[in-house]
């Protein structure tokens, strides 16, 4: 059985690259039998900031917003976040994302396919690394850093090269090592 693997865009910054990026990622990773990707954009999610009365270790959601994201995250065995790097950090939308949740996230694999200047968003994906393991993910160290990520776009198009094809392969290959062994840690 494939691996549902939920491609999670970061940012929900008009004018963001991460859509593309996200695409292109998803693009890719379809091609692998291993894994049945979706999608996932947290701008059309439009989650407020955090505003569920109860601790999210209860799931004693109040919100409709809040029922639908958990949903959307349970469902998945594994993640992709893509995230840009803003203030040497992730993103205010992914991180309230996160905070949402609790179970949802538990014992699955995350890989993080970065953005940014000259670091590729290196530092927003360390930063992300240790928010991930306090929710019990594995964020894994293989990733797919995109330094100046913005030159690679031609109209709206993500274009990759040898090298990030080769980080793909490499991060793609752990999560789906990962996933397997972390399924029977998820057995309900």
């Amino acid at each position: 059985m494939a691996i549902k693997l939920s491609i999670i865009v970061g940012s929900t910054r008009p004018g963001r690259i991460g859509l593309p990026i996200a695409q292109w990622f998803n693009e890719t990773v379809v091609k692998d039998a291993r894994f049945a990707p979706t999608l996932v954009d947290l701008a059309e999610i439009n989650l407020p900031v955090f505003d569920e009365p109860k601790h999210p270790l209860m799931q004693d959601y109040q919100h409709e917003h809040t029922k639908k994201w958990s949903k959307i995250v349970d469902a998945a065995d594994a993640y992709v976040f893509v995230t840009p790097e803003y203030d040497y950090f992730p993103p205010a939308s992914l991180i309230n994302a996160l905070t949402y949740l609790s179970k949802e996230w538990h014992y699955k694999a995350a890989g993080l396919v970065s953005y940014g200047g000259v670091s590729g968003g290196l530092r927003s994906a360390q930063a992300l690394k240790l928010m991930l393991t306090a929710l019990k993910m594995m964020p894994l160290p293989e990733g797919v850093p995109l330094p100046f990520a913005g030159k690679q776009i031609e109209h709206g198009v993500f274009k990759s090269n040898e090298l990030i094809d080769l980080s793909v392969k490499n991060m793609v290959d752990e999560l789906a090592k990962w996933s397997s062994a972390l399924a029977s840690l998820r057995q309900k």
